[in-house]
């Protein structure tokens, strides 16, 4: 399988589970799990070896899942640890041990990684501006959204690099409202401008600065604030 670049990932289209169904149930696992097991190396190169073996049945396996389930399925190994939100699998020389417990690993992560993509999807729904919006209403939608989704990346547990985790959610978001690639990525990055850093929680104040950043860039209209008429939308996603 080819490996996966930066621009492969930036379209939604390609990531939205509305798009790509998965089809799970007990034979499934079962055959994942027996395919993941051929790959695990029967003496493990363990740190001595530099890990070799453990990485080259990562590699393996990543193939695996890719050729079977399609490009959505990439992220399955997107650790915390590198920014992104997965738990189940911790890179080929932590997670890449026994047979069995290799391919539960591996089987848990995927379906992490399809539950992630089928809550943020849920969310992108929830905060796109609606198409009839005036410039000054999608401004605030936007601004809300970006704060959003920049709180979801955090809660997800991701460590060193969340930022750009950050940015590429927000590049997903900007595309499934109908956006181009090219305007959304320059959108994201002309609004964050290097203020989020790698192991750096930012404040409440700094997020709704890109907010309200992103928002006027693409509206031209600066959002709007406290507005009685939009407090019951803002109590359903603050607490959502």
């Amino acid at each position: 399988m080819p490996p996966i670049t930066y621009e492969g990932i930036r379209n939604w289209d390609d990531l939205d589970p509305a798009r790509h169904p998965f089809a799970w149930d007990e034979d499934e696992e079962a055959r994942l799990c027996e395919l993941v097991r051929e790959w695990v190396p029967p003496v493990l190169s363990g740190m001595a070896g530099w890990w070799q073996g453990e990485r080259w049945c990562e590699s393996q396996v990543d193939a695996v899942i890719r050729e079977r389930y399609g490009i959505w399925a990439w992220g399955w190994s997107w650790c915390y640890r590198d920014g992104g939100p997965i738990g189940s699998w911790v890179s080929g020389p932590s997670s890449v041990t026994t047979p069995d417990e290799t391919a539960a690993r591996a089987v848990a992560a995927l379906l992490e990684w399809r539950e992630w993509l089928e809550r943020l999807a849920q969310r992108f729904t929830e905060l796109a501006p609606p198409p009839q919006a005036s410039p000054g209403d999608r401004s605030w939608y936007l601004e809300r959204a970006c704060v959003r989704l920049v709180t979801h990346v955090l809660d997800s547990g991701a460590e060193g690099g969340w930022y750009g985790q950050a940015s590429m959610v927000l590049n997903w978001f900007l595309t499934a409202t109908g956006m181009g690639r090219a305007e959304a990525g320059q959108a994201v990055e002309r609004a964050i401008g290097g203020r989020f850093k790698s192991w750096v929680y930012p404040g409440r104040t700094l997020i709704e600065s890109v907010g309200e950043d992103l928002a006027a860039g693409l509206t031209g209209h600066v959002p709007y604030r406290d507005h009685r008429e939009w407090e019951a939308l803002e109590d359903l996603h603050d607490h959502h």
